[in-house]
């Protein structure tokens, strides 16, 4: 079992400033290259409370690089739609050789309307343009010259991509999927690694999103032991086992993340593109302690967090990606929460 930090952080500037909270992101993450933690994923959203303090997570991740040494680093996930690819594959290419193959490609829709009004981009080709953009990613990551011709910007012809990839033939390429049946068995078919954030849904429906994927690898004639699934999870963990203490330090943090996902969301998005996504806000609003502890968390004493990360590995999990950064929730109980994990958990379940 593998595990990650995953930011998608909420920007309170009434709590902490930006830089309070970069540095803190930052402290977190040199703690987790320290113990053992294998990836860090920093997300990629614009104008919003919801993880807009990461409109530019190449550049964090760069930073990231030259501050830790081993721990991978991934994009959490690119929203392709908004990017050119050609520009993602440079940037991606750059990090990958600043971190000496340290770099995981997460690539995603998205599906905030805001953003897609903002870059002048119709959330109608949302999809199209991820499976081309991810085409025309790898082709410049793997071939001499670039020659593609695309739908949605300027063909290319001749052109080398610099700098090369440090990676061969490329870095892991992961897709963020969350609602749709096409989009779990389409990452499938491309062999690509699947992202899931997985806390909106009860456990048996995450499970069945999972099987999604994984029927589509076997439908796709690859075997499921050589692909990864990472699924995301809010964290916190406790010395000891004690619901009401954790209610009482999760609860307000937990329903400040809940309202900028919401705010965040406030127009929905294009309703042919984006089906069945009215039940990711559903999802949010019902974000109270007994609808997401302990089925849709990671949290507790330090034997319930590895009785629920045995249900997670179970489900044919490879990777938990650790949300510990939400809300208002303090520096000092993140990283006192982190310690917990490192001390108490992780050597339980690091062999799973």
């Amino acid at each position: 079992m593998k595990f990650g930090l995953f930011y998608l952080p909420t920007y309170l500037p009434d709590v902490r400033d930006v830089q309070t909270h970069y540095r803190g992101v930052i402290e977190q993450v040199e703690f987790a290259d320290q113990i053992g933690i294998d990836y860090a994923w920093i997300v990629e959203h614009h104008f919003v409370r919801h993880g807009g303090l990461f409109p530019s997570n190449y550049a964090f991740l760069s930073y990231l690089a030259a501050r830790t040494k081993r721990i991978r680093l991934g994009t959490g996930a690119t929203v392709l739609p908004l990017n050119d690819p050609v520009r993602v594959a440079e940037q991606a290419a750059t990090l990958d050789q600043l971190s000496q193959g340290r770099f995981d490609f997460g690539v995603g829709r998205g599906f905030i309307r805001d953003e897609f009004d903002a870059f002048g981009v119709d959330m109608k080709d949302s999809r199209e343009r991820v499976e081309e953009g991810v085409e025309l990613v790898k082709q410049a990551w793997t071939h001499p010259t670039i020659e593609f011709k695309s739908k949605f910007r300027p063909p290319m012809s001749g052109l080398p991509l610099l700098p090369p990839v440090y990676q061969k033939p490329h870095p892991p390429i992961w897709v963020a999927c969350l609602m749709s049946p096409e989009s779990f068995e389409w990452t499938a078919e491309q062999g690509h690694n699947l992202l899931y954030v997985a806390y909106h849904v009860d456990h048996p429906i995450a499970v069945e999103r999972i099987g999604w994927y994984r029927d589509a690898l076997k439908k796709s004639g690859r075997r499921i032991e050589d692909h990864e699934i990472c699924c995301v999870y809010h964290a916190h963990f406790l010395d000891n086992d004690d619901d009401a203490k954790l209610q009482k330090m999760v609860h307000k943090p937990m329903s400040e993340y809940a309202a900028a996902g919401i705010e965040a969301a406030r127009k929905p998005p294009d309703p042919t593109a984006y089906k069945g996504y009215e039940r990711r806000e559903a999802g949010q609003r019902e974000l109270g302690f007994d609808t997401y502890y302990p089925g849709r968390v990671v949290m507790g004493g330090p034997q319930q967090a590895v009785e629920r990360i045995k249900v997670l590995r179970d489900a044919g999990i490879t990777q938990i990606g650790l949300l510990v950064d939400f809300g208002s929730l303090s520096q000092e109980e993140i990283m006192r929460s982190l310690r917990v994990f490192a001390d108490k958990v992780l050597p339980q379940v690091r062999d799973l």
